[in-house]
């Protein structure tokens, strides 16, 4: 068995939705965009330093999404957030998901169809993303 984890340091985003210009064509979000090419070259990186290539195995991967603390928050409010009592909202877990199987595609797995179980967890803590695929 085969584990690799990959850690993102920032504040994560989810997918953003398709845009369209006025010509009809189809474009992913600038925003989207340089997200999935940071976390790919990270994984890639990954990767190449373990002397892995992407395998054509089933996967289990496992994404946990922390969020930095909003500082307009009351110390209360904050508190909570320290001791897990409250959990991030935006952006939805499923468009984390998203993000992160794509920026994978032929990095770390052949396609993301090979992803039999998936779980994603949002927290408040120092912003990073860190991701554990098993193969």
């Amino acid at each position: 068995m085969t584990k690799t984890y990959i850690w993102l340091p920032g504040q994560p985003i989810g997918k953003g939705r398709p845009r369209f210009t006025r010509m009809g064509r189809v474009y992913t979000p600038e925003k989207t965009r340089k997200f999935e090419h940071r976390l790919a070259a990270t994984a890639s990186n990954y990767m190449l330093l373990h002397q892995l290539e992407p395998t054509s195995k089933p996967c289990v991967v496992v994404i946990r999404a922390q969020f930095e603390i909003p500082k307009s928050w009351t110390k209360a409010k904050k508190a909570q957030a320290d001791a897990n009592e409250i959990y991030p909202g935006k952006p939805d877990i499923d468009n984390i998901a998203k993000i992160v199987l794509d920026s994978f595609n032929g990095v770390v797995f052949e396609d993301d169809a090979q992803v039999y179980d998936l779980r994603v967890i949002k927290t408040y803590g120092d912003p990073c993303l860190v991701t554990e695929v098993t193969w």
